[in-house]
């Protein structure tokens, strides 16, 4: 299974494709996946396994990402993350572009710094390239995630680790 751990919780990688890889990432104690892939929908697969899914397509377009885009996977994450036994898996096809990008806004809203949040990320999956471009979006998105999500309210703003 191609998933590294970047946080004890919080993990990054590329495509489940297949039941017996989402079984895989179930027994590795993974509770709910952000799946970041325009090319799979991965929640008939969880659903067989009991994982959560959220399938928050995205394409590796290289384009600015929408607020929402990152508004979906955070709030999902954030929920997930609650609950102290839960893991959560970010991943897309590769998982060099769109789930590191997910996951350095996950980790920058449960207290990371962007700058740190990407060190971790690559330090522990040497393959990410994080696009200028993602982390500009993730940057705006963090910016109004922080004042309340542009009159969005927000849950609360208390910093998760």
């Amino acid at each position: 299974m191609d998933m590294t751990w970047v946080t004890d919780r919080v993990a990054v990688g590329g495509g489940i494709w297949v039941v017996e890889r989402m079984a895989e990432v179930a027994q590795a104690g993974v509770t709910h996946v952000i799946d970041m892939q325009i090319e799979f929908d991965d929640r008939p697969l969880g659903k067989a396994v009991g994982v959560e899914v959220l399938w928050n397509p995205v394409d590796d377009d290289f384009m600015p990402k929408e607020y929402e885009v990152f508004e979906r996977g955070v709030k999902f994450a954030l929920e997930a993350l609650e609950d102290p036994e839960a893991k959560v898996f970010v991943h897309c096809a590769a998982g060099v572009h769109r789930a590191p990008m997910m996951a350095l806004a996950v980790l920058c809203a449960t207290g990371y710094s962007l700058e740190e949040a990407k060190m971790l990320i690559q330090t522990k999956r040497y393959v990410v390239d994080f696009a200028e471009v993602y982390v500009r979006s993730v940057e705006s998105f963090l910016k109004l995630h922080r004042n309340g999500g542009a009159g969005k309210g927000r849950k609360d703003g208390n910093k998760r680790g």
